[in-house]
């Protein structure tokens, strides 16, 4: 075990292992789990944001470490659990989909979260009290990605009072492999900026392969991610993306001049629509038009025997407009297009901002990446970002790979008053 495992012996609330490739994070928490287990009886859950099956979890990690400390007799590596002689149990679930599930492990005395860097604030929300036992304790592992991921925020940033945390990179593992090693320095030659996040464990800008990665880079450079203040006399539009299980994401954006700001944002699951036009109704906002998907209009998703855009119409009194249609590629063009004269409120719109930059195409089993989006938690905000693009800017009047610079306010505020 490399010196630093020492601290993983030590009671505490959170141990949270974060940091780069090559430093046997894992690896190391594994071994520990398995001796621990070997003590004492335990139950011990090991999660992950998704699983899909059982080859997406910890379970081979885990099962090669038991032969590898020669545990074999006392451990029976089964096909969805790991049981001990004594009664220590090895359990494994996915926590986006499987809130019922992980009711059963209320007396789970450790919690092992694997890649926790994708773990949504709501999967936190119902874990940290679930695992609840006198004593019980939270391991988490992962690379960072972004400095605004809710895990790197609220256990590396604002670490609890009680969470041992600890950086761990490649030249912290004393056998790190030589032939991982010359990938290392091969990476430092080539791609630095990659380097940094890959083996020194630093977040950035946005994921790798992100779709919007270059405009949200442009749009930081230009300080068009700033505090966007409301203007109380100019109306409010509002773009829905549309789900129940899944997010409904809601922008609100305000055209002042020739200006597109997104004021706010809001974003939520499971929720009736009227508590959503409730939750609204309570901002500062003058609201007269809602952008709708062509779902929307679908009476299979209607409640109380209304559409979901008439139940809004009726509950908002605003100008229903559908979302022109088009194909996902040439939205995302659009959206690309709407960075270069669209506004964002830093503060309100930070949720929304951080769905941005982990937006990405998917990425198939040989390595090809495809012309979808990859559809998870930071997809719905996204897909309202290209309705908000087709509504706003209208996909017949703009060309869209070509990006328009808007003028400032007051570089046409004395020719456009009629406009503000």
């Amino acid at each position: 075990m490399p010196d630093w495992a020492a601290k993983l012996r030590k009671p505490s609330r959170y141990k949270v292992l974060y940091g780069g490739r090559g430093g046997a994070k894992s690896w190391t928490v594994a071994r520990q789990l398995l001796l621990d287990g070997l003590e004492r009886p335990l139950r011990i859950l090991c999660a992950r944001e998704f699983q899909n099956s059982i080859k997406d979890s910890s379970h081979r990690l885990l099962s090669d470490q038991v032969k590898a400390l020669n545990l074999t007799g006392h451990y029976d590596v089964q096909q969805t659990r790991i049981k001990g002689k004594n009664g220590t149990e090895f359990g494994f679930t996915g926590l986006r989909h499987n809130p019922t599930e992980l009711k059963s492990w209320e007396g789970a005395d450790r919690c092992w979260v694997e890649e926790a860097h994708s773990v949504s604030k709501e999967s936190w929300k119902v874990l940290i009290p679930t695992i609840r036992k006198e004593d019980s304790e939270i391991w988490i592992t992962f690379n960072p990605e972004l400095d605004t991921d809710y895990t790197y925020q609220y256990f590396v940033i604002n670490a609890p009072k009680d969470a041992i945390v600890l950086y761990v990179n490649w030249r912290d593992n004393p056998w790190f492999p030589r032939v991982l090693n010359e990938e290392r320095k091969r990476m430092k030659i080539l791609d630095p900026e990659e380097y940094k996040t890959v083996w020194e464990g630093k977040t950035r800008a946005a994921v790798s392969g992100a779709i919007f990665a270059k405009q949200l880079q442009r749009a930081y450079k230009e300080k068009r991610i700033t505090k966007v203040p409301h203007t109380p006399q100019v109306p409010v539009e509002r773009v829905w993306d549309l789900g129940w299980s899944d997010y409904v994401s809601i922008i609100m954006v305000q055209r002042v001049g020739l200006e597109n700001r997104i004021i706010d944002f809001l974003q939520d699951s499971q929720r009736e629509i009227a508590d959503y036009i409730a939750t609204m109704q309570k901002l500062p906002y003058t609201f007269t038009k809602d952008h709708l998907p062509h779902d929307a209009f679908m009476k299979t998703l209607a409640a109380d025997g209304l559409t979901i855009a008439s139940k809004i119409e009726k509950l908002s009194n605003t100008q229903i407009e559908p979302v022109p249609q088009t194909t996902v590629a040439d939205g995302i063009d659009a959206a690309r297009a709407a960075f270069s004269y669209t506004w964002f409120d830093k503060k309100k719109t930070r949720e929304f901002l951080d769905s941005l930059r982990h937006y990405r195409y998917k990425v198939g089993e040989d390595g090809k990446v495809s012309r979808q989006p990859l559809h998870d938690q930071y997809s719905h905000a996204a897909d309202a970002f290209r309705y908000y693009a087709l509504s706003f800017t209208g996909a017949d009047n703009l060309p869209m790979n070509e990006e328009y610079v808007a003028p400032r306010v007051d570089q046409y505020v004395a020719s456009a008053g009629w406009m503000l």
